[in-house]
């Protein structure tokens, strides 16, 4: 990939810090610089301004009245699935689900695909890198249908062992579930060689894709995977909004995880037929403001650059991991090769929540703890870390602030 000119990188979040109104305020008396994207990202003007127009021009709900309202609110909330589909290179929007989030999109792909397949002496495979949204619902189906979870070991630089993965895909195996981007190494998976894997053996893989949909462009096809689930609120969009992509085949045989409203085709206390995919998992009344906005979202990144976006963020990445490295006593955690702009670090001698409370005091928002991530921590020996992560609208300049603050609070705790 060619380098783009210093000056253009620098004006990437110079230009696109302006669209994103909270950056400007301050805490504590200090600048805000917000280090902690992985976690939620900031919301850019234009999708504030999408979810206020909805509730004020056109709030009704979806799917149900023939009023003006209710198409216009209609037609807004269905545009977003189209532009997932779009975003994530779908073979239709009938393949996507629109969920709560991630979570809700792997919990419905284990009750309603997982679950209904699984029998005593199965396994579900997993990484030691998961979150536990790619942990704790594979157990749940494990423990109710006999099943075993299987772990794919990772090295000490938190890069997946791809050959121990393979290696782990047994007869027993049916299914696989890897994350796209590490939430606490930063770490980018092979997931194309991954799927390369499953699919000769004829195993679902289900990738975790919340942390990667903000960094980079996401095909699903070109990936070759069978379940892709992402989160709205990392993606610069609302919270309570996300999705979950699955091939077409896949969808027509997964009977519903909820049951209510517009998920059916026709009820009688005889029994119930259910609408098609995706609509068949769509019980209830929507967070129909927050899809309004997470489509506004959408509108936001198809405007960006993505190769300059991309070039700045590895920029950021490869200065914040080196004045990382220059600070005594500190540790990072996972130096993948391949990675988007997320440090897990410590300090030798400071609790990291006590590294984040002081660092907070000086204008600058970390996260500290286990980051739902509990046997990453125990592979690393750790309670917990602090966690920097970045996104396009960061700035060098802020990662210079950010050292010279970490080098003042450690003064305070020596």
């Amino acid at each position: 990939m060619n380098a783009a000119p210093a000056e253009t990188l620098q004006a990437v979040a110079t230009r696109l810090r302006a669209d994103f109104p909270l950056l400007a305020r301050s805490v504590h008396g200090k600048p805000l610089i917000y280090f902690d994207s992985a976690n939620t990202a900031q919301k850019p003007t234009q999708v504030i301004e999408a979810v206020d127009r909805f509730y004020r021009q056109f709030n009704a709900n979806v799917a149900r009245a023939v009023h003006q309202l209710g198409a216009e609110a209609t037609s807004a909330y269905e545009g977003t699935r189209d532009k997932l589909a779009h975003f994530v290179n779908a073979g239709s929007r009938e393949e996507i689900v629109l969920t709560s989030g991630t979570t809700q999109a792997i919990n419905l792909v284990a009750w309603s695909h997982a679950l209904p397949n699984l029998k005593a002496g199965d396994s579900i495979l997993v990484t030691t890198m998961e979150h536990h949204a790619n942990i704790v619902p594979w157990q749940l189906a494990c423990k109710r249908s006999g099943a075993q979870l299987k772990v794919a070991p990772i090295d000490e630089r938190g890069e997946l062992i791809v050959e121990r993965f393979i290696e782990a895909l047994t007869p027993d195996v049916k299914l696989a579930a890897v994350t796209h981007v590490s939430n606490v190494l930063g770490t980018i998976n092979p997931i194309a060689e991954l799927a390369r894997a499953t699919r000769k053996r004829g195993i679902p893989l289900l990738v975790d894709g919340s942390q990667a949909a903000p960094h980079f462009k996401v095909d699903v096809r070109a990936l070759g995977c069978d379940f892709y689930a992402l989160t709205g609120h990392k993606l610069f969009g609302p919270t309570g909004t996300g999705a979950l992509w699955a091939r077409k085949e896949l969808l027509r045989a997964m009977p519903p995880m909820f049951g209510g409203g517009e998920m059916i085709r026709e009820v009688r206390f005889s029994g119930t037929s259910f609408a098609d995919p995706p609509h068949r998992f769509e019980a209830g009344t929507p967070n129909i403001a927050g899809f309004v906005g997470l489509g506004a979202a959408l509108d936001y990144l198809g405007s960006l650059d993505h190769h300059a976006v991309f070039l700045h963020e590895q920029a950021l990445l490869a200065h914040l991991q080196e004045a990382l490295r220059a600070v005594p006593g500190l540790r990072i955690f996972g130096e993948a090769a391949h990675k988007v702009p997320v440090v897990s670090f410590l300090i030798e001698g400071a609790h990291a929540h006590d590294l984040a409370t002081l660092l907070d005091h000086e204008g600058i928002a970390l996260r500290s703890g286990h980051h739902c991530a509990h046997p990453l921590m125990q592979f690393y020996g750790v309670p917990a870390t602090l966690r920097a992560s970045l996104a396009f609208y960061n700035t060098h300049a802020e990662i210079e602030q950010f050292v010279a603050a970490l080098a003042k609070v450690r003064r305070l705790l020596a």
